[in-house]
This record gives C-alpha cells, sequence and structure tokens, in this order.
C-alpha cells in the first residue's frame, strides 16, 4: 500500500481513534458531577473509573488473540458505538450500580476496539514511529476532548443529557464502516506473514511493567485531578476541569513528540529519559501551591504521555508475530489495569487526605524508570523508514 493511497484510511482510523478514546477521556469528567448531584464520596467516585477498565483489562487481550487468528474490521466501528452507547446511559436513573453497568459497557467496546484497530494502522502506517505516534495522538485528543464535550453540556443539562453525548460515536461508526469497506484489510496471519525474528516474551514482560506503572498514575491522577485543582486553586468545577484539559491536551501533543524524539534518539533512550522527568512532576502535582500546578500538570503530561506510541511500536516489535495480541494489552489490559490504581488513591485519600493521594503516585515512575532500564530494542529491527503520515 503506497502512502498516497494509505493516508485516507490512516487519517480516518486518527480520528476514530480520537473518537472511541473521548469516551474514556469523559470518565474522570463526569465523576465531579456524579460527585456533585449524587453526594459520591472519594472510593465510590473512584469505582466508577473502575468500571470503564475492569472489562477492558479482562477482555480486551482476547479481542487481541482473535485479531492475530482472523482480521474482525467490524470490531473497529462496533466497539467506538458500544463505548458512546455505555456514556450516554450513564446520567440516567440514579442507581450506583445502573451508572457502573453502564460505564462498564462503555469500557468493553473500549476493549472491542483497541486490538484491531491498532493491527491496522501498523500496517497502514508501515515500520516508522511518527505514523503510529500519530494513531496514537488521536487517542490522546480524544482524551483531551472528553472533558471539553462533558463539562458545557453536563453544566447545561445535568447528568440526564447524558445521551447527546453518545452522538459522535454513531457517526464516526458509520463513516469507519464505509473507509473499512474501501480498506479492505486482509488476515491478520496475512500481515504478519513477512515478519522477521522470533516473540520475545522476556522484553514484552519488562515492557508491560513500565506501561502498567504509567497507566497507574494517569488513571489514578486523571481520576482526582479536578477535585484536587478546584480545592488547591479555587474556582470550583471549572478550574477542576481546566486541569484535565491541561494534561489531556499537553499529553496529546506529547504523543507526537514522543515519535519525533525516537527518529533522533531511539525509543529506549527516549522511554528513560520521559520517566526520569516524571518523577519530580507528579510529586510536584501533589505538592506546589496555587496556580504553579497546572505547569507541574502539563510536565507531568509531557513526561508520561511522550513514551505512550513507544509503547505500542515497542510491544508489536517485541511480538513480531502477534501484533493483536501485542496491542491488546500494550493498549488493553496494561492500561485498563492503571484503573485498579484509583481505588487504592481514594481509599488513601479518605484516611489521609487526597494530598497524600496524589503523593503515593510518586512511586509508580520511579518503578517505571527501573524497568525502562532492562529494555533493549528489538534485535530484528533495521532503522525503520517512515512511510505514512496522517
Amino acid at each position: 500500500m503506497t502512502s498516497a493511497n494509505s493516508r485516507w484510511p490512516m487519517v480516518m482510523l486518527v480520528v476514530g481513534h480520537a473518537v472511541d478514546d473521548l469516551y474514556q477521556g469523559a470518565v474522570p469528567a463526569l465523576v465531579p458531577f456524579l460527585v456533585a448531584e449524587r453526594s459520591y464520596g472519594y472510593l465510590a467516585a473512584a469505582g466508577i473509573t473502575l468500571a470503564a477498565t475492569l472489562l477492558s483489562s479482562v477482555v480486551q487481550p482476547l479481542f487481541g488473540v482473535l485479531t492475530d487468528r482472523r482480521a474482525l474490521p467490524w470490531l473497529v466501528p462496533a466497539g467506538m458505538t458500544v463505548a458512546g452507547a455505555g456514556i450516554g446511559l450513564s446520567g440516567l436513573g440514579n442507581s450506583y450500580a445502573l451508572t457502573w453497568l453502564a460505564i462498564a459497557l462503555s469500557g468493553l467496546g473500549v476493549a472491542a476496539y483497541h486490538p484491531e484497530s491498532a493491527r491496522l494502522a501498523r500496517r497502514v502506517a508501515g515500520r516508522g514511529h511518527v505514523g503510529m505516534s500519530w494513531f496514537s495522538l488521536g487517542g490522546n485528543v480524544g482524551f483531551a476532548l472528553g472533558p471539553i464535550l462533558v463539562t458545557p453540556v453536563l453544566h447545561l443539562g445535568g447528568l440526564g443529557a447524558t445521551p447527546l453525548l453518545a452522538i459522535p460515536a454513531l457517526a464516526a461508526g458509520v463513516l469507519t464502516v464505509a473507509v473499512l469497506r474501501k480498506l479492505q484489510a486482509p488476515g491478520a496471519a496475512a500481515s504478519h506473514a513477512a515478519a522477521a525474528g522470533r516473540d520475545d516474551w522476556r522484553q514484552f514482560a519488562r515492557l508491560t511493567i513500565v506501561v502498567v506503572s504509567r497507566s497507574m498514575v494517569t488513571f489514578g491522577l486523571s481520576t482526582f485531578l479536578a477535585i484536587w485543582v478546584a480545592q488547591r486553586v479555587g474556582g470550583g468545577p471549572t478550574a477542576g476541569e481546566a486541569a484535565l484539559v491541561v494534561l489531556f491536551g499537553a499529553g496529546a501533543a506529547s504523543t507526537l513528540l514522543g515519535g519525533v524524539l525516537a527518529e533522533r534518539w531511539g525509543r529506549i533512550r527516549t522511554l528513560r529519559v520521559a520517566y526520569l522527568v516524571a518523577i519530580p512532576a507528579v510529586a510536584g502535582v501533589a505538592l506546589v501551591p496555587g496556580p504553579a500546578v497546572y505547569g507541574l500538570v502539563a510536565l507531568t503530561a509531557v513526561a508520561t504521555y511522550v513514551p505512550f506510541s513507544l509503547h505500542v511500536t515497542l510491544g508489536q516489535d517485541y511480538l513480531p508475530h502477534r501484533h493483536g495480541t501485542a496491542s491488546g494489552v500494550t493498549l488493553g489490559l496494561a492500561v485498563s489495569v492503571g484503573g485498579l490504581a484509583a481505588p487504592a488513591v481514594g481509599g488513601l485519600a479518605n484516611a489521609a487526605g487526597l494530598q497524600w493521594g496524589l503523593l503515593s503516585l510518586t512511586v509508580l515512575p520511579v518503578l517505571a524508570a527501573v524497568a525502562a532500564r532492562g529494555l533493549t530494542e528489538p534485535h530484528h529491527e533495521d532503522r525503520p523508514q517512515e512511510t505514512v503520515k496522517a
């Protein structure tokens, strides 16, 4: 597939990834409204984040295994549609159980979407780091758009307006079906026919430790950041939602920066530097007073999102014959397991205060930095040549 022929499918994969991950970004933006209208405590609020990640954690690698065996392109539009439907149902009724189940349904849709879309994106983008960073950028832009979409809709209509949030998923699902008909991607087995080298499970396991640690930081921080910043600087929910926009917005831009830095420094060096920077940045969010906290939020976003697309391509290169499985873990299981950190942070916050809860997250970039020291570039990979840019 030439660059000219693959540009349009890549653009649509980027847009689709943005729409799908918008519904992950919507969850932390929903939390303050649930707290305000339904008087949820820290632990109950953290449980909502857990709902978004629990099914995704368990199911996403299974979808990855399936897509390694045969192409399932219909999972791409179906997954994003289910993700939107779950968020759309989340504000209806006053039952915590029904709200939890609706958010869990959204997480299931996210699980179905990612492995197949990442496999298709790598095929279209080729071996270059920047090409896949565009695809990852789409997802992180979606995270950033989550609060931007949720906040005005729920400010105007309250939780009863959540069905309106499903509209982007329905529209993008229809467009994606049309694009997939033209793309006619071959099966996963065919796409790996020319893969070189053996699957390196030891390096992949070490990478998984890095991704899980990074995920716990971002999930734990995003769940409570709006509440923390609103307390820290005043200004009510608007100040807190602004902090989420900074986190996800700076993170989205840093995803593309990660691909550029990897072309110059290499993926492993970029990962190591990023996680060393993340250690003081995360601590600063919990400790620095006043509006300066926004600067630390931005630095944390840079340090934790620069490695994002590099995790995906490293995972696929460590498992060159199992791109779906690698994507299911690096974009799915390992990322979603990060949601398990939110209840732990919530429990500590209830016991000792939210500042201590957030400060406890500092240990995670330390763990990621230590694990990253043992990573090496896949032996079978030559320096990639960029073939596609969205």
